[in-house]
């Protein structure tokens, strides 16, 4: 995508005319209670190239560390450098506004290490309708995932040690099947297994005390993975004015 846009990073293609880095940044800056923005890039110099960013270095309300290999191994990286509670989103994450931001810590579960924010279904393709997305079909309904986690505590790094064993595993189903347990798949598959026995059956297998937090608001799903999704971005963005 970055070199159909012209542009040296993904992070760098403009949505609405703005640098998708640039609006996940200001969102993150207008956002009560959200400390300093560490933004995880393969080299700094890259995202200094935007000089909303690099102002905003300058100034020492951002900074940087390098990626890793993975998603998975970036986010070790930053809870071993920057401890918990980490709040993590993505760089792709075009339409990120404040409230929802604010909604997510507000509803953050007490006695949680890893909280994930999703929208339902129905939330979804009100705000976006037509859209295609990646859904997670549970037996009591369907969500997608919004690119929103609060590492909580300490113990959150056993979920991202899942998160990189997924990583390795995920095109050797026999290992997924070992890794996450043969009956849970199954009931996933059948369309038996609830949310919070997902959750319960991930906190196992991490030793974490994971939980969800349900955004109602649709776009909140909608990242930038494919054109069509920087197409319905500029879309929903022109729609805000």
């Amino acid at each position: 995508m970055a070199v159909a846009a012209g542009v040296e990073h993904k992070a760098l293609i403009p949505a609405g005319g703005v640098p998708m880095l640039v609006r996940v940044v200001r969102a993150l800056e207008a956002t009560p209670g959200v400390g300093r923005i560490v933004v995880c890039i393969e080299d700094a110099a890259i995202a200094r190239q935007l000089p909303e960013i690099a102002a905003a270095a300058d100034a020492g309300r951002l900074a940087f560390l390098p990626a890793a290999g993975s998603p998975s191994l970036s986010v070790a990286a930053a809870l071993a450098e920057l401890g918990t509670p980490l709040l993590v989103t993505t760089a792709d994450h075009a339409l990120l506004r404040p409230e929802w931001v604010t909604h997510f810590l507000d509803h953050l579960p007490p006695g949680t290490d890893v909280v994930a924010a999703v929208a339902r279904a129905d939330a979804v393709m009100a705000a976006a309708p037509g859209t295609r997305r990646t859904f997670l079909r549970f037996a009591d309904g369907a969500v997608s995932g919004c690119n929103l986690f609060c590492m909580a505590t300490p113990a959150a790094k056993g979920a991202v040690a899942l998160w990189r064993e997924v990583e390795i595993h995920r095109k050797r189903p026999l290992r997924m099947v070992r890794l996450l347990g043969p009956m849970a798949l199954l009931r996933f598959a059948l369309g038996r297994l609830t949310l919070a026995a997902a959750l319960q059956r991930f906190g196992r297998i991490a030793h974490v005390r994971a939980a969800v937090v349900t955004l109602p608001f649709g776009e909140a799903a909608v990242d930038v993975d494919k054109p069509d999704d920087l197409t319905l971005a500029e879309t929903l963005l022109r729609r805000r004015g």
